[in-house]
């Protein structure tokens, strides 16, 4: 593991270690001598590199007892290892552990092994503790999402009793196998991004399945995909997609709409004739890949080959794009300017045709507004020469009468002029019976006016005694 000459001096310093003093008496004359020790040294090489002096003083800080120079200065003897065999100073500590401890340092495989042990496994009970801490169904058939991701899993297990399921969540574990989803049968979405996973399958029982992320794992061709046949989106950004072959499944998948090939190693231009075959693709990214620099007018080509595409990459494809790219690949640049000229034409037209009708809106609602403000006028004033004031409290909240309410007004200003009249005939009658009483106990009591009255007879026979009453 080391050189024999380095084991034998490590060997050496290791056992002048043996007195705990006497490390002690030493470490304080390192410490002590260290700033004389940066001086000497800068003195000595006063071109030497600012990095080399960096390097340096990191040495010196891990181990006082040993000086950059030739010469240990806590103890007069030679240093057991160089300025420029920095690494043997851990070497050192290493060995100086491994002799106090008697425990030897573990290497790389052993520590991925004892990794791998310390898993977390997808228990019932734990399954059951997670549903309670998302406030989920106790029951698991109950549940339709399921919250799994961030917990460290390394396999896909019990989940048989959650039938129910159409989300499940898986992001970020350490899954390296998509297995044990038989039993979710009505599953629309599948999260799998940031896992270990390497290989797509299993998916067969997953008729249903809508949506599918497998970003960020080391997937390094498309497949076992056809069995589904509803899938629309597909991601899988982040992988080791290479070659033409590595996408050519997806010729067997023609639900795909959503496409993410974002950041992988596709670099062969041929894959346009894949994706030609699909014939409902409209959304599709390759941002990260070598291949785009390799397609000549990358985002012209792909939005002419492509004809359902509506958004590529980080941006829609509108259809003005798409009629100057069509007009490009027709006639060149001349065409696709007289094509963008003729759109800009179209869009100002559009803007002019939307603020003229909207003036005319505003015209005609002014207009309208005047004509009622005349018409309210014109109401008030007839209102007022007709109605009486009396009747003010019939009039409409509009401002205008109707016939129906002015013909009750003038019937009841009838009836009451007609009892006006009734109780002043009825007054004067009982004045008059009051003076025919008054005359008739005077005649009795004089004979003289019974005379008088006979005559007035003779002069007016045909008058009734109230009319007689009654002062002409």
């Amino acid at each position: 593991m080391y050189p024999p000459s380095e084991k034998s001096e490590l060997g050496e310093a290791v056992a002048t270690e043996s007195n705990d003093q006497e490390i002690k008496n030493c470490e304080q004359e390192g410490s002590t001598s260290s700033n004389g020790d940066s001086s000497v040294k800068a003195e000595e090489n006063p071109q030497l590199l600012e990095g080399e002096q960096r390097k340096e003083k990191d040495i010196s800080y891990e181990n006082p007892r040993l000086k950059t120079g030739d010469v240990d200065y806590s103890n007069g003897e030679p240093a057991a290892l160089k300025r420029e065999n920095a690494r043997s100073v851990t070497d050192q500590q290493t060995i100086e552990k491994t002799n106090n401890n008697h425990k030897p340092v573990p290497d790389s495989r052993s520590g991925e092994s004892d990794l791998n042990k310390c898993g977390l496994r997808m228990t019932k009970k734990l399954l059951r503790d997670l549903c309670k801490q998302h406030k989920l169904y106790v029951t698991p058939s109950l549940n339709d999402t399921l919250y799994l991701h961030y917990k460290g899993f390394d396999r896909l297990e019990n989940l048989e009793e959650y039938t129910g399921l159409r989300c499940l969540w898986l992001e970020c574990n350490g899954l390296t196998k998509i297995e044990n989803l038989t039993a979710q049968t009505d599953l629309r979405c599948l999260y799998l991004q940031l896992n270990l996973i390497h290989k797509i399958e299993n998916l067969e029982s997953l008729q249903k399945l809508d949506s599918l992320n497998l970003s960020n794992n080391y997937v390094k061709t498309i497949e076992n995909l056809s069995c589904l046949k509803v899938l629309h989106t597909l991601q899988i950004a982040h992988n080791l997609l290479r070659t033409v072959e590595d996408i050519q499944h997806l010729q067997d998948c023609p639900s795909i709409s959503v496409l993410d090939l974002s950041h992988n190693k596709l670099d062969d231009p041929h894959i346009i004739e894949v994706l030609e075959t699909m014939p409902d693709l409209r959304v599709l990214n390759l941002m990260g890949n070598e291949v785009i620099r390799k397609i000549t007018n990358y985002r012209r080509t792909l939005t002419i080959r492509l004809k359902q595409l509506t958004y590529l990459d980080d941006r829609p494809v509108f259809p003005k794009e798409r009629a100057c790219a069509e007009a490009w690949a027709a006639g060149g640049r001349d065409a696709e300017k007289k094509e963008k000229e003729m759109w800009e034409s179209k869009e100002r037209k559009k803007i002019q045709d939307s603020m003229d009708a909207l003036t005319a809106v505003r015209e005609k609602a002014k207009e309208r507004k005047k004509q009622k403000e005349m018409k309210e006028r014109d109401i008030g004033s007839v209102d007022e020469e007709m109605i009486p004031s009396s009747s003010n409290d019939a009039v409409a909240e509009n401002g205008t009468e109707t016939s129906d309410v002015l013909e009750p007004l003038q019937t009841k200003q009838k009836i009451e002029k007609f009892v006006k009249d009734t109780f002043g005939a009825h007054k004067e009658a009982i004045a008059a019976e009051e003076i025919l009483g008054d005359q008739s106990r005077r005649s009795e009591n004089n004979p003289h006016d019974q005379e008088a009255q006979e005559a007035e007879l003779k002069v007016a026979p045909g008058l009734t005694a109230i009319e007689k009453a009654v002062p002409q």
